[in-house]
């Protein structure tokens, strides 16, 4: 089903969440490509784009938003004729997001502190090492420091939200009716499979060498789990993705979710069965079926939680609109593109 039931966010650049989100060494097969994510539009980097209430926003800020936006949606195409309207889109996000802050920062948030270190390590986790990490931070255009004043800043706006803007938002019975209703292709269950595996990571542009001893690697494992070893133990022993902290465990996915390769593999395997060394553009797998969910149509009681959670976030974000427009309204901004 597609709604999900998340807490709702305005269309702000959010670095954390975006590196949550990163934190993946099997991503979705279709992956294109737009403007580079390291590329810079806005000129010097010191130069003030733009004031909210005599804070500025500068041109490295207005970049990593660009930056984090065409990362979080691979195949974005900015055509170079819709650069400037895509350079004033990210702009208007960085003003809303300054103008949510600036409300929250009036608010007495007890444990901020804390909660921005356990947010930080919550990030930290969801990679293999600190050099990955790394690595992902360069890539949006952000250092230790920045990710630390982001993370009080995405925490201080949902606090905001939660406390300020959802608390009277209700969704009645009969809206999650129609909802239902009005989208019966949304509550057709896919099948999917519930699977782990064991990565073996090497980069498709490695010297052979470097290839071979990964896939060595790989089917020597292989061969331990055929003599009986533990799948989960091995994972998390020996696995490269993000996903041995959890021996290994995806979680369940359906078709077009997954390298095709590995979708491929995955899917012809029965409940309990463990493949061959699979080879896929991120290395060498080694893939365990745990269960498989037939196709089916999802009933309403078992998805009225998730439709509730959906309307109360479609609802909360346009609270956060009319909120950010009461805001604009009231506040001086200078936008100096």
């Amino acid at each position: 089903m597609s709604p999900s039931k998340s807490s709702a966010l305005p269309l702000i650049v959010i670095p954390v969440l975006l590196l949550l989100n990163a934190a993946c060494s099997v991503p979705p097969a279709k992956v294109g490509t737009g403007i580079r994510p390291d590329a810079s539009f806005s000129g010097i980097p010191g130069t003030v784009v733009a004031r909210v209430n005599g804070t500025e926003i500068t041109a490295a800020q207005l970049d990593q938003a660009k930056r984090i936006i065409l990362a979080n949606k691979p195949g974005l195409q900015v055509p170079p004729l819709l650069q400037k309207e895509f350079e004033m889109q990210a702009l208007n996000q960085l003003i809303s997001s300054e103008l949510l802050y600036q409300a929250s920062a009036k608010l007495e948030i007890q444990d901020l502190d804390k909660r921005v270190d356990e947010k930080l390590a919550e990030v930290k986790k969801r990679f293999p090492d600190s050099q990955m990490y790394a690595a992902e931070l360069q890539k949006i255009g952000i250092d230790e420091k920045g990710m630390r004043e982001s993370a009080r800043r995405d925490l201080s706006v949902a606090y905001l939200v939660n406390t300020r803007i959802a608390p009277g938002i209700t969704v009645t019975e009969e809206e999650i009716t129609a909802f239902y209703d009005q989208n019966p292709d949304k509550f057709r269950q896919e099948e999917q499979v519930k699977a782990s595996h064991i990565l073996i990571g090497v980069d498709s542009a490695a010297r052979p060498e470097e290839k071979k001893a990964a896939r060595e690697k790989a089917e020597k494992l292989h061969k331990e789990l055929v003599n009986g070893a533990d799948f989960a133990t091995l994972a998390r022993e020996n696995s490269t993705c993000p996903s041995s902290r959890q021996g290994g465990e995806l979680g369940w996915f359906g078709k077009g979710r997954m390298d095709s390769r590995f979708e491929q593999v995955a899917f012809a395997l029965k409940p309990g069965e463990v493949s061959a060394v699979v080879e896929t553009r991120f290395g060498y797998h080694i893939i365990k079926l745990e269960e498989r969910r037939k196709a089916e149509v999802i009933l309403l009681p078992a998805a009225r939680d998730k439709i509730e959670g959906y309307l109360r976030a479609q609802k909360t974000n346009v609270a956060i609109e009319v909120f950010v427009g009461v805001a604009r309204k009231n506040a001086t901004i200078e936008v100096l593109l």
